[in-house]
């Protein structure tokens, strides 16, 4: 029986994170350790990297997801560790695992089999404590907002517009929405509300769009939390919140330091959704890693319609990065889903269904290469029981599409099975010759819509133009929230769509590749601070719930204090 992916984690060699920051070149001094393992990198240092030439960026995305899962966490991992195992210096940018699914549906987030970063239980429980730090940042701003109306509400706050809601770290439905401040008027005045997940939280957004701290503080300053009865918004720089919201995440603002299996240098930082936020690492641990590597692998969460949007629509545009490159992680599994297989008949060898769901990652290939202007390679996330024939039929497929697909075996082999997909993504970065960070790359980036368009232009651009729908529509009432939006003056903001993972549209059992479908647009949020409006489109939640059987079911520690069951 093969081992599980903790049991190699655990079985596995670490070197001391002094060690791996020396690699970098980074000294002891500029290093915070959490343990021999972890550690944090000061930003004093970072900001010295900042004259130095940048290296290329390599985004990884994928198809929609599937329930099987396509391991796009472990094919950076793999791709990390192939760039090294060929001769290049090389560092991979991922997200921090978020506690809800980690207890939910996936039971670990820190790649998989031999293309993992470790200490994976550290990683996945808790980590460096970035997540409590931005929770409670945020939860701190919630208690601002009533403790200022129980004292007198000099600012007129209108306790109906109160827009501000608490989060925290694990799914809990029961707290989506809530009844809060009951008991008496010693306890505030009665009204609805509810939480959200820390990785759907603006305070989340900002942390992984900050350049430093200033930046960071004055973004927190800038959030819209609630409004007066005449609709005068306001911030959390008018409740004196922001600074020591600031100072609660001074500490966690510095990049985490670990390393993979194979000792590749790793930034995980960070940790918004894709379905519900932006999807995106920090962009200080990426512009980061791009001063101390030649090649910087990085994960958009999700597929190319929401991760790798996002990446480009809103962190590319605001802040320079500008990718080389992009991996777009198929599995055979996934294209027969799409396809129409059922999940329990995953297994079984079905060429025609797989290359009925081709559809789908025709559709990502399309956005990538032809929407977004880059390059791309189609990595086939190899499973051992992959038939032959299913292979060969998805790398014609994409062949048929203009890309190469090139089969990995990382999870099984490590690096050493990611080697040809390292060779290829090389082979691209050179022909595009496009530096990490704004320069003069030979195809410039292209966003899906201009930034002087309006809102609803926007999201119906997103919409047509990479969820293949017809159109886009609202309620009146959400129609008047967007036109108030721009009439504040908020129109150039950038457009997160929270949406299912699952499908181009916004249900979730549509498979393949849907067209002429109705984007329905429920509710939209300001984020100020972030800089972005979110368009809350379909059912998802902003506070996702638990299985039927959660993986912290199977999630224990032994006497000694090993960690088992997680994944």
């Amino acid at each position: 029986m093969s081992p599980s992916s903790i049991e190699i984690a655990q079985a596995a060699t670490l070197r001391p994170v002094t060690q791996i920051a020396a690699g970098l070149g980074i000294p002891d001094d500029a290093i915070v350790p959490y343990g021999r393992y972890k550690a944090k990198v000061a930003l004093s240092h970072l900001a010295t990297l900042a004259d130095r030439p940048p290296g290329r960026l390599v985004l990884m995305t994928a198809v929609s997801p599937t329930p099987a899962g396509e391991g796009k966490t472990t094919t950076t991992v793999g791709l990390g560790d192939a760039l090294t195992r060929i001769g290049e210096r090389a560092m991979i940018c991922l997200r921090e695992p978020a506690l809800g699914p980690v207890f939910g549906m996936k039971g670990g987030a820190a790649g998989g089999g031999y293309a993992q970063v470790v200490p994976m239980e550290d990683i996945n429980l808790h980590f460096t404590g970035d997540f409590a730090a931005i929770a409670v940042a945020t939860n701190l701003l919630a208690a601002l907002i009533d403790n200022h109306i129980h004292h007198g509400n000099e600012l007129g706050i209108d306790v109906r517009r109160i827009t501000w809601r608490r989060v925290l770290d694990v799914n809990d439905r029961a707290l989506r929405d809530v009844v809060q401040s009951l008991g008496g008027l010693g306890n505030g005045y009665p009204r609805e509300s509810g939480f959200d997940i820390v990785v759907a939280s603006e305070v989340m957004a900002i942390f992984c769009l900050a350049t430093s701290l200033a930046d960071l503080k004055e973004r927190l300053g800038r959030i819209v939390v609630a409004y007066t009865r005449d609709r005068t918004p306001i911030r959390a720089s008018d409740l004196r919140a922001h600074g020591a919201m600031a100072a609660l995440l001074r500490d966690a603002l510095a990049p985490n330091l670990v390393q993979t299996l194979e000792h590749t240098p790793a930034f995980v930082h960070g940790g918004p959704f894709a379905n519900i936020a932006h999807g995106c690492n920090s962009l200080i641990a990426t512009a980061s890693a791009l001063r101390l590597a030649d090649y910087v692998v990085t994960e958009a969460g999700f597929g190319a319609d929401l991760g790798a949007e996002k990446f480009v629509d809103i962190l590319c545009r605001s802040s320079g990065l500008r990718p080389a490159a992009a991996v777009i992680v198929a599995t055979v599994r996934a294209m027969k889903y799409h396809g129409g297989v059922a999940v329990a008949d995953l297994p079984t060898e079905d060429v025609p269904a797989l290359e009925k769901g081709l559809a789908n990652l025709e559709r990502h290939v399309h956005t990538v290469r032809e929407v977004f202007g880059l390059p791309c390679v189609v990595a086939i996330n190899q499973r051992a029981e992959d038939a032959p024939a299913e292979i060969e039929a998805l790398i014609a497929g994409a062949a048929g599409m203009g890309v190469r697909a090139v089969p990995a075996r990382h999870f099984a082999e490590g690096g050493a099975g990611a080697e040809e997909l390292a060779r290829e993504v090389v082979a691209l970065c050179a022909l595009r010759q496009a530096p990490g960070l704004v320069g003069a790359p030979v195809e410039p980036l292209r966003f899906v819509y201009p930034s002087d368009a309006s809102l609803w232009h926007k999201m119906r651009a997103i919409a047509t133009r990479v969820y293949g729908a017809a159109d886009i529509t609202a309620s009146t009432l959400v129609r008047a929230q967007i036109k108030r939006l721009e009439a504040e003056g908020y129109g150039h903001l950038p457009v997160c769509v929270a949406k299912t993972q699952y499908s181009f549209s916004t249900d979730p059992k549509l498979r393949g590749a849907p067209t002429g479908h109705i984007v329905d647009i429920r509710e939209v949020r300001l984020a100020a601070g972030a800089e972005f409006v979110v368009m809350i489109c379909g059912d998802i939640m902003t506070m996702p719930g638990l299985p039927a059987v959660p993986a912290a079911e199977s999630i224990d520690v032994t006497d000694d204090g090993t960690i088992v069951g997680l994944f």
